[in-house]
């Protein structure tokens, strides 16, 4: 989700891109979007950007007549886009066209569309000063209010307040509470009254207060400091090259979905990443989850033993399990077959049961009880005798035919048997 670092990006890759350039004609608006229609056309306009926090304002100046600004909110997805008309992105939801030819397109791309915006309107009343540009309107606004209930939550749910915190997010809030070893789960008054009345000396020069301030910041300047520095890191497609890339950020990163970092759920149903004790205030019922360092990682490939197979002149390659597999079913046939062979015919007439052309021949007998009209007799069921193959030759001592005379007498005996 877009930060206070990652708004501020996204207004100078505005102002860095649209310098020069002028816009013409109508403000077109997806038809997709739930958001309202933007009714400004103008002949010749310039497009400037300002950020506030979680804010950002898109000034509109044509060459006569007022201003409009626009205010956008961002959402989880929303970035602000220059390109040529025809390589305009898919979900590009507010237009603003170059009177340059070929056209270009300033768009406001969201995906996710939980991004907003408002013509004619100002920063939101409820939100505080801006914790990058406003330093110390915002420390003092929080620390004149800290009788506020807000304060009686956990300080890692405090710091997502906006009317207090306005441009820190999730990551920033686990990254700031990090550096200072504040488990996320301990009441937020008693660590910000701290900071009321620090213990330094007036005759200290303003030098040497910003020396102090840069090696052992409190929470309100890291609140400060650690978003400027995302900001000079630039990347993940708000700075003006578009940069996607986001390796130099997650290198950044000391805690927020770190390897060996826990997490849990906070009252608000957002995720909070820390090292140590979650503190007091802690959800109860659920357990810190620790991200393993597996996970995100190439895991190396297994070695496998490898077996050449010669089949039809070609090499296959087989794994070892699989050739141990392929022998036991082969032993497991070798010996199938060596008991046919030792049980021969009892084998042959016990499990198949077929029946020969001598049976067929003495189930249809006159003389049969089924011929006879005998009511509890079942008739014999028959089947069709297999033709003999006419290509091989099948010679007297060859053992199909002695199988046959083995068949024949045992179907034989079966019938004197029925009959007495």
């Amino acid at each position: 989700m877009p930060e206070g670092p990652e708004l501020h990006l996204a207004s100078i890759y505005v102002n860095t891109t649209c310098a020069g350039l002028r816009f013409g004609g109508a403000v077109e608006k997806s038809a997709v979007s739930k958001n309202p229609e933007v009714p400004f056309s103008s002949r010749d306009y310039t497009v400037s950007a300002v950020s506030r926090g979680k804010e950002v304002k898109l000034i509109l100046t044509p060459a006569s007549g007022d201003t409009v600004d626009i205010i956008f909110r961002f959402g989880m997805s929303g970035s602000f886009k220059l390109c040529p008309e025809d390589e305009m992105p898919k979900h590009a939801h507010l237009r603003f066209y170059t009177k340059e030819l070929p056209r270009r397109v300033l768009s406001f791309v969201d995906p996710r569309r939980f991004g907003s915006w408002e013509m004619n309107g100002d920063w939101q009343s409820d939100r505080g000063p801006c914790v990058m540009l406003e330093y110390d309107k915002f420390r003092e606004n929080v620390l004149s209010h800290l009788t506020d209930k807000a304060f009686d939550k956990p300080i890692c749910e405090v710091m997502l307040n906006q009317k207090y915190f306005n441009g820190i997010g999730n990551y920033l809030r686990a990254e700031i509470l990090h550096r200072l070893q504040i488990p996320p789960f301990v009441q937020a008054r008693p660590i910000l009254e701290a900071l009321k009345h620090p213990h330094q000396d007036s005759d200290v020069s303003l030098s040497k207060k910003i020396k102090i301030k840069k090696e052992s910041p409190d929470l309100l300047q890291l609140c400060n400091l650690v978003p400027l520095e995302v900001i000079k890191l630039g990347g993940k497609g708000y700075d003006p090259e578009q940069s996607n890339d986001y390796s130099v950020f997650v290198k950044w990163l000391r805690c927020y979905f770190v390897p060996g970092m826990n997490s849990l759920r906070d009252h608000n149903g957002r995720t909070i990443w820390f090292q140590g004790d979650p503190g007091p205030l802690a959800p109860k019922g659920q357990k810190a989850k620790k991200r393993s360092p597996s996970i995100g990682t190439k895991r190396k490939p297994v070695k496998v033993e490898k077996t050449e197979v010669k089949r039809s002149g070609k090499k296959i390659l087989l794994k070892k399990e699989d050739t141990e597999i392929k022998h036991e079913e082969n032993a497991v046939k070798v010996t199938v077959k060596r008991r046919v062979k030792r049980t021969g015919d009892k084998m042959e007439n016990g499990k198949r049961g077929r029946k020969t052309s001598s049976n067929r021949s003495t189930a249809l007998d006159t003389d049969s009880p089924a011929q006879k009209g005998g009511k509890n007799t079942p008739a014999v069921k028959t089947r069709p005798q297999r033709r003999k193959s006419s290509t091989t030759p099948i010679s007297i001592d060859s053992p199909k035919p002695k199988m046959r005379e083995l068949r024949k007498t045992a179907g034989r005996q079966r019938t004197t048997k029925r009959k007495s």
